[in-house]
């Protein structure tokens, strides 16, 4: 994975929840994955006419405020255990136009907690996330998700509704992601040491973005559908992936705070183009 100039800007800022960066820092970071510095300059001065970034008197860069309901998305990978509550059986529903279409905004409010399409127009997901209807409600909504939709709860499907909702996700590919995934992490958490720096940041952005990637747009699904356990060993193997990439990356720029180093996160551009690839699993 390759990132544009754009995605690497709001992938590296991203990560930063505070301090910000100097331009010179994303330059040398678009660098390694072959951008031009006019490109990358070029990106970021549209990133800051369109309001997606902010730039302070020292002309160092973060990501604005209002991009606040993705990053929060983005950087949620940490706590997946503490999202999930236990099942009762009943679905959150959204039912109505998205607003912009299959590729939009609310599209993707969508995949990002999980929800898949019983029926055109009629998408669900178990009701098991920490917040329940009204969290959904107000998550989506933050997401992009159209004011037009209409998000609420359904505790008793007929049989056969049940049945096929049960098996939109698919069960299979989700455990094999997440074995291919933790293997990945740990062959190149030993290997890091071994390369020179230069490609050791750029693997650990690349496998670090894909692994959260693959955590954030995970659909959350409770134990009676798929094992909770298996998506916490992928976490715990980020996790560890994460503390290997911040000591790559730790002359990359200051930070006051070292724990929010970027390792390789997809940002709001990386994120939705992993959001379309992902909508099947």
């Amino acid at each position: 994975m390759t990132p544009t100039p754009k995605s690497l800007i709001l992938d590296l800022l991203s990560t930063l929840s505070r301090g910000a960066v100097p331009v010179r820092a994303l330059v040398a970071a678009g660098r390694l994955f072959g951008i031009p510095e006019n490109r990358l300059r070029v990106a970021l001065a549209r990133l800051l006419a369109a309001g997606a970034v902010e730039r302070d008197e020292h002309s160092h860069y973060r990501l604005a405020e209002n991009a606040g309901a993705v990053s929060d998305q983005i950087r949620s990978w940490r706590h997946g255990a503490e999202q999930r509550q236990p099942w009762s059986g009943a679905w959150v529903c959204v039912h109505g136009r998205t607003g912009d279409g299959a590729r939009g905004r609310g599209a993707r409010a969508l995949r990002f907690l999980g929800f898949r399409n019983l029926e055109p127009g009629f998408a669900l997901r178990p009701d098991n996330l920490a917040g329940g209807v009204e969290d959904a409600r107000l998550r989506l909504a933050r997401l992009g998700l159209a004011a037009t939709a209409r998000v609420f709860q359904i505790r008793a499907l007929d049989a056969a509704s049940e049945r096929r909702a049960r098996g939109l996700w698919d069960l299979r590919a989700l455990r094999s992601a997440y074995r291919s995934t933790i293997a990945a992490l740990d062959a190149s958490a030993a290997r890091l040491p071994r390369l020179t720096r230069r490609t050791a940041m750029a693997e650990s952005f690349r496998l670090g973005g894909a692994a959260i990637g693959r955590v954030v747009l995970d659909p959350l699904l409770p134990e009676p559908l798929l094992g909770a356990s298996e998506l916490d060993e992928l976490i715990a193997a980020m996790r560890r992936y994460d503390r290997a990439g911040r000591r790559v990356w730790a002359g990359w720029i200051s930070v006051e705070a070292p724990d929010e180093l970027p390792v390789g996160v997809l940002g709001q551009s990386g994120i939705v183009e992993a959001a379309r690839a992902a909508e099947g699993a």
